[in-house]
């Protein structure tokens, strides 16, 4: 008989212990807050401008935010970026110079200069596809347009799930490249 009632309060115990755990905690959850800092100047139609160096086949910009729940920063969210514009890369990419030297044989080998030239049609995003926040809560990527891009406007969309509450948020933003 004390088999069968401590069975009962053990099953009893459990289902009130699991009750008050699953209940109320997703309501105290607030969801994921994003603040997005480009480091550009954004003008009164709500659009950034970056400046393009000429000089050089990309300029470089990093884009930044912090992710916060609650007013305390968030680790380990991703963040998928892209956008509307991407470049068509050459043929000839570059080239390695090879140091000469022996090989495990021993055998003298000198190599000449070696063009890489297999890239010719890869399309290339002018932003970085993922990247993670820090323990701080800050989250980046790099935007890199080349110079024929110019006097043109790029929309970057960004999205971040939230693991917490099963919601996906997503953003955009214009940047026009002088």
């Amino acid at each position: 008989m004390s088999n069968v009632i401590r069975k009962t309060v053990g099953v009893i115990t459990l289902s009130v212990f699991s009750f008050f755990i699953g209940c109320g905690d997703n309501e105290l959850i607030e969801p994921l807050s994003f603040q997005l800092d480009t480091g550009l100047i954004k003008d009164s139609n709500g659009y950034y401008h970056m400046y393009i160096d000429t000089t050089s086949l990309q300029s470089f910009h990093r884009i930044s935010g912090k992710i916060t729940r609650n007013g305390e920063s968030v680790n380990t969210i991703k963040f998928a970026w892209a956008s509307n514009m991407y470049w068509i890369m050459g043929d000839n990419f570059g080239y390695v110079i090879a140091n000469n030297g022996l090989t495990d044989d021993l055998v003298y080998v000198g190599y000449d200069t070696t063009h890489i030239t297999w890239f010719g049609g890869w399309e290339v995003p002018i932003v970085n596809g993922s990247s993670y926040s820090r323990e701080d809560g800050e989250v980046n990527t790099m935007l890199a347009p080349v110079r024929s891009m110019r006097g043109d406007t790029a929309t970057v969309y960004f999205s971040y799930y939230d693991n917490w509450l099963y919601q996906t948020s997503e953003g955009n933003f214009k940047i026009i490249f002088n």
